[in-house]
C-alpha cells in the first residue's frame, strides 16, 4: 500500500486568485475538494488560507466566499493580511516623467504563511508540507522546513508561468493547477445548512 503522507496545504490566496483563477467561471473554489483531488496520496490534515480583505465592490463577493469555505470546509482555517496605500513616485515609460501615484499592495500574507509553516514543521505537526504559490519569497521558509526538520515539500503552482527557479530547486514534488482541476472542485451553488449562495457575479 502507498504511503498517505500527513499533510498541511499552505495557500496564498492572491497568488492563486491572480495566477489561475482571475477572469474564469471558477472562484468559487472548493479548497478541500483540489487538494483532495491533486494530492491523492495525502492525508489532508488542515489546510491554511492566507489572504486579505479587499475594499469596494469586490469585498462584498469575497466575504462570502470566506464565509462559505468557513461553513462548508471544517479543516481550512483562514489568516488574514493587509492592504498599505503609499503615495510613491514612478517614471512613465514613454515621456520618462515623474508623477506621483498612489501605490497599493496587500502586505502580511507571504510573512504570516511562512512563519505558520515553519512554526508548524518546527512542531512536527506534518510530514509534508504543500505550498500553493509561484512567489519565489516564500524560499527561505520553505528550506527551513525541509533542510531543518525534514519536511517533504510539494508545490501546486497556480501560474500560467512556469514554477519559479527557486522554488523548483526547494521542491520534492510539483504539479500545475489547470483549468481540469479547478472545473472539477467547485463549491456547491448553495452551502447546505446555511443561507450561503455563489454570487450571481461570480
Amino acid at each position: 500500500m502507498e504511503k498517505r503522507y500527513r499533510t498541511i496545504v499552505y495557500i496564498d490566496g492572491f497568488n492563486l486568485y491572480y495566477g489561475v483563477l482571475k477572469g474564469t467561471p471558477y472562484k468559487w473554489l472548493d479548497l478541500q475538494k483540489l487538494c483532495s483531488l491533486l494530492l491523492p496520496n495525502h492525508e489532508i490534515l488542515s489546510i491554511k488560507y492566507f489572504t486579505a480583505r479587499v475594499s469596494g465592490k469586490s469585498s462584498v463577493t469575497q466575504d462570502v466566499y470566506l464565509r462559505a469555505l468557513k461553513s462548508y470546509i471544517s479543516n481550512i482555517e483562514v489568516y488574514y493580511g493587509h492592504f498599505l496605500t503609499q503615495i510613491v513616485t514612478m517614471e512613465e515609460v514613454e515621456t520618462g516623467r515623474t508623477v506621483r501615484v498612489y501605490k497599493r499592495e496587500e502586505k502580511g500574507s507571504d510573512v504570516n504563511l511562512a512563519v505558520h509553516l515553519v512554526n508548524d514543521a518546527s512542531k512536527g505537526k506534518m510530514e509534508c508540507a504543500v505550498l500553493i504559490s509561484n512567489d519565489s519569497d516564500l524560499f527561505e521558509a520553505l528550506r527551513i522546513a525541509k533542510e531543518g526538520y525534514g519536511v517533504k515539500i510539494g508545490i501546486l503552482f497556480p501560474s500560467r508561468k512556469v514554477l519559479s527557479q527557486k522554488l523548483l530547486s526547494i521542491c520534492d514534488f510539483k504539479k500545475r493547477i489547470r483549468k481540469g482541476a479547478l472545473s472539477l472542485s467547485q463549491l456547491p451553488e448553495k452551502i447546505p445548512n446555511s443561507n450561503i449562495k455563489k454570487p450571481d457575479a461570480w
